[in-house]
């Protein structure tokens, strides 16, 4: 064999040695994907006086045992659940349309997106949505701070 030969051969063997060493290799493990939280409030009903609709928080969110309690008794919510406000908050949403689904997402800047979906069929009174959100990662929702009370 000539020298050049032997380069060859010997640079083959330490590539295939490099290969062997990479696929023997395992990947990183990938993390399970968070579990959803289950909410400790979720309630969905209808109102029949559209009056009551002025006793929805403005902006849509419930920080205090208090203000729940008090929505309960307004739109006569039977056994309101307890939430633990240093933990969590509650997001109220409204519709006149016949049904509706809320929705939550957390973007990585922090900012909960709170959407309704509703089947555009309006009706008398008013349903509504109501759900617990966990506190951990959220500094706006749609954009604005959580209230103090």
């Amino acid at each position: 064999m000539t020298r050049r030969s032997l380069l060859l051969v010997a640079g083959f063997a330490l590539g295939l040695t490099g290969l062997v060493h990479a696929a023997a290799q395992e990947p990183p493990p990938v993390p399970p994907p968070a579990a959803p939280v289950a909410p400790t409030v979720q309630v969905y009903g209808s109102v029949r006086e559209p009056a009551l609709l002025s006793s929805a928080p403005a902006d849509g969110v419930i920080v205090t045992q208090k203000g729940w309690n008090g929505l309960a008794r307004a739109w006569d919510i039977p056994n309101p659940a307890k939430f633990d406000p240093a933990k969590e908050f509650l997001v109220v949403r409204t519709t006149q349309a016949g049904k509706l689904v809320l929705t939550t997402k957390l973007d990585a800047a922090g900012d909960l997106r709170v959407t309704t979906e509703d089947n555009g069929d309006t009706q008398p009174g008013f349903r509504f949505g109501v759900r617990s959100v966990p506190r951990a990662g959220v500094k706006t929702v749609n954009g604005k701070a959580l209230p103090l009370e």
